[in-house]
């Protein structure tokens, strides 16, 4: 079966029993505690909490999509059967009841139709995991009692604590509840042949998860106590690689035609094996697919966030694919797009900028790699007791760009490891020195800079707007200085910002000014101004309490800007007089520079 067809199999499926197709959303989420998507249901989290109606938003409290999803805390496993960077993952859900709503006897139905009646699968094969009770709450006997109906051996369903089988909240507050996971046995030759073995074995992945059924049925508060859910909410999700290679009877995802293409192509460039080479083949193939779908999502390499976990998985694939000799990876991505571009429209026409993204964050890491790495043998020959300092390893991150984790993985390979307690005094030194001059690059003028300072800032807000609008969000600033003159914005963007670009941004500045928008000063707490929506993209840490300033008509629901920022503003954008661009250059790799000033 190709991957196409178990995602039109699954879709088609739950739309003829009446659910609403949901496209996916962005791996980028709208909760700020929230790193990246990593789950389905992240999406319709207010729905599931009681916050909003689906039948408002989709017209049907029935809801299945295939959602695009990213998860980093498995990045060492990559290479084995099992594990991705990015993935997808088939889910259903059902929110809410009403005449026609289902719970834990509906969503067991729909599973086992799908899996056993639609694909085909044994399932004897089948072993179900159950919550088997803590924390006050009580073992779900009744998920047991209905998985026996549907004809699952006694023996075959396990119970298993809350680690395993009850689902919290991604940010540890919200909907939760206890939860039945399907694993499928994949055959005696994937075991550890140990009487124990079954699902959750430490030993082998002979076993593994392809199903989890959510029963959400409470909510977690801030004290970390369970309350009972006003409504109660189905949420299941389905590891598709994993999935998929089940049904095509395949050790993992990678021998599947996710993956052979690009598989087949490093063979033809390379010279070598895949069989001979898997852990190398599967960590270039992986990071590839990753690469080009956090890049498509908007997602620039920096040094913090989203854009570090960009920047991690680009170098890991460069290095790996030079240790299998191929040159560029990114060439794999035209195999990706043909797989991709019809099942996420965002693809679709985006394969150039997305390139260029990859491409210069690897030029970036190649000019580095080989002088690194020559300094990383010096350090391993003269370590003592097998360790490198602290203080070498901030040396490679500093001047050769070298992630921790990637001199970690280098050196454990030697079997030496990083004394990463001297590591972090070093990056700590480091950000004090970069802190003391903070107050100046994001912000130039103080309290005492007086009007014209002041309306500067107010147009550099209304500068960044305009910028993420235009060419994406995927601009965030990485500096700026004012003087009483002049404006200086530097921002993350790979590309030379063309003339019709940089007209459309300067038109886009001044409409805004033009309408005569109010600019309102609050005062909040950090975490309250981050789950408002300001934009806070600053690396220095920002106080308990901080300042956001809205730019918008007060009379309408939607805003124009809204920063956390110390410095000083105009009351109105009428103020500001019109806004002109002088000159737009590059201010380093993957940062642009913009100079403008308002003229009276």
């Amino acid at each position: 079966m190709t991957s196409q067809e178990l995602r039109d199999k699954f879709l088609t499926f739950f739309r003829e029993r009446n659910h609403k197709i949901v496209p996916s959303s962005s791996l980028l989420p709208t909760d700020p505690s929230v790193l990246l998507t990593t789950a389905g249901m992240q999406q319709f989290s207010l729905y599931l909490s009681g916050k909003k109606d689906p039948v408002e938003e989709f017209g049907n409290r029935h809801l299945a999509s295939c959602q695009k999803c990213f998860r980093t805390g498995d990045i060492e496993e990559i290479g084995d059967d099992t594990h991705h960077t990015f993935f997808e993952m088939l889910g259903n859900w059902s929110i809410g009841q009403d005449e026609n709503g289902y719970f834990k006897s509906g969503a067991i139905k729909f599973a086992m139709d799908f899996l056993v009646d639609e694909l085909g699968l044994d399932k004897n094969n089948f072993y179900v995991t159950v919550f088997r009770g803590e924390n006050g709450i009580e073992k779900d006997e009744e998920a047991i009692n209905i998985w026996l109906e549907h004809g699952i051996a006694r023996d075959r369903i396990i119970e298993c604590s809350a680690k395993d089988n009850f689902w919290g909240p991604v940010s540890n507050i919200g909907p939760c509840g206890p939860c039945s996971e399907i694993h499928y046995d994949r055959g005696e030759h994937l075991g550890c042949n140990r009487p124990d073995c079954g699902p959750n074995c430490d030993h082998c992945k002979r076993v593994v998860e392809i199903w989890n059924l959510v029963f959400m049925q409470y909510n977690r508060n801030e004290d970390g106590k369970y309350e009972l859910l006003n409504q109660t909410n189905i949420d299941t999700g389905i590891g598709f690689e994993r999935l998929l290679s089940i049904l095509n009877e395949s050790s993992s995802a990678y021998e599947t035609d996710i993956f052979e293409g690009m598989i087949k192509k490093i063979e033809q460039s390379s010279g070598k094996k895949y069989k001979e080479n898997k852990q190398a083949f599967r960590i270039v193939v992986d990071h590839t697919r990753s690469a080009i779908f956090l890049a498509g999502d908007g997602v620039e390499p920096s040094n913090v966030g989203q854009g570090y976990i960009l920047r991690r998985i680009i170098r890991r694939c460069v290095r790996y694919s030079k240790m299998i000799g191929i040159e560029n990876s990114i060439s794999l991505g035209d195999y990706i797009f043909e797989k991709y571009d019809s099942v996420y429209p965002e693809l679709d026409g985006s394969k150039q900028k997305i390139y260029s993204v990859i491409r210069a964050e690897e030029e970036k890491f190649e000019k580095t790699l080989k002088s690194g790495l020559a300094i990383l043998e010096k350090q391993l020959e003269n370590s003592k007791e097998g360790v490198i300092s602290g203080e070498d390893a901030f040396n490679l991150y500093q001047s050769y760009g070298f992630p921790l984790e990637l001199t970690e993985e280098i050196v454990s390979e030697k079997g030496f490891k990083i004394d990463k307690v001297s590591f972090l005094e070093s990056l700590k030194k480091h950000q004090d020195l970069s802190r003391s001059g903070a107050e100046k690059k994001f912000g130039g003028v103080g309290k005492d800079a007086g009007e014209e300072g002041a309306k500067l800032h107010t147009a550099t807000h209304l500068l960044h707007a305009a910028l993420r609008k235009v060419l994406g969000n995927h601009v965030e600033q990485m500096g700026s200085d004012i003087n009483v003159e002049r404006l200086r914005f530097d921002f993350a963007h790979t590309q030379k910002v063309t003339p019709e670009e940089l007209k459309q941004i300067e038109q886009l500045v001044n409409q805004k000014i033009k309408e005569s928008l109010e600019v309102k000063k609050e005062e909040m707490a950090l975490n309250e101004a981050l789950d408002v929506g300001a934009l806070a993209f600053f690396k220095e840490k920002y106080p308990e309490t901080v300042r956001v300033w809205t730019i918008g008509d007060p009379q309408a629901s939607e805003y124009f800007s809204k920063e956390i920022c110390a410095g000083p503003h105009a009351n109105n954008t009428s103020e500001l007089g019109t806004f002109k661009i002088i000159k737009e250059e590059s201010s380093s790799a993957g940062v642009r520079r913009i100079k403008a000033i308002l003229i009276k």
